[in-house]
């Protein structure tokens, strides 16, 4: 079935890789699962659309440098959920648009995929996974959260030359892409790296490429940078 003029019809694979997910019992997602109880709620957007030239691409922000924490980090638009906020998806679609000002309205969600849960900030985040039917211009709308907003080709993030391992002393690896100047990693890569596989679009890449963390990502210092990237960004 086609999209009404003006609107692009989401692709097949984000219905697959929302199914895969639901039916996986191990994984990025299993791995992750929050507590019974307690937590701060929280969620992030995954958010795809048409990339100029064919494919798909998805919005990554760099966040602000002045922030306390993770600053400079690579993410996914998102944020805690507020009590005005009717749902953790509600949550998503909001802060996207205060942080990169896309109207929620454009946005097709395809599926809440499962909770995932970080233990050093007791954050239990609900990824969105989404679709930009009309999709348009991304904008670092608040300076204060967001430095950078970019619209990642999928074509680029898929080509093996951009993936490589991210390792730190302390003996975490993890998924990583570079894109657009961005250095992705940690929870970030994981959940894309995650998605992709379960969509069936990964490429075979080259998992013995190595790239350290970078010290400009570990702000907090050693101790900071070993509770941080053992617990978000395992894959």
């Amino acid at each position: 079935m086609s999209a009404p003029a003006g609107e692009w019809a989401r692709p097949s694979w984000l219905e697959r890789a929302a199914a895969a997910v639901r039916a996986a019992d191990e994984g990025f997602f299993a791995q992750f699962a929050p507590p019974s109880t307690g937590g701060v709620h929280s969620s992030v957007l995954l958010l795809f659309g048409p990339a100029d030239g064919g494919g798909e691409d998805v919005v990554l922000t760099e966040r602000a440098h002045t922030l306390r924490s993770q600053p400079g980090q690579v993410s996914f638009p998102g944020g805690k959920r507020e009590p005005t906020d009717a749902s953790d998806t509600a949550a998503a679609l909001r802060e996207t648009q205060e942080e990169v000002g896309i109207d929620p309205a454009t946005i097709d969600v395809v599926a809440d995929l499962p909770q995932i849960y970080l233990a050093p900030r007791s954050f239990v985040v609900t990824p969105v996974l989404g679709w930009w039917r009309q999709p348009g211009t991304v904008d670092a709308v608040d300076p204060r959260e967001v430095h950078r907003a970019v619209r990642a080709p999928l074509s680029h993030l898929l080509d093996p030359a951009s993936r490589f391992t991210v390792t730190h002393p302390s003996g975490y690896r993890g998924p990583g892409f570079e894109v657009d100047g961005l250095f992705v990693w940690g929870f970030t890569a994981g959940l894309l790296s995650a998605v992709l596989d379960f969509g069936g679009l990964t490429v075979p890449w080259d998992r013995s490429v190595e790239r350290p963390l970078p010290d400009t990502y570990r702000p907090g210092g050693r101790r900071d940078a070993l509770t941080q990237t053992a617990t978000e960004g395992r894959a």
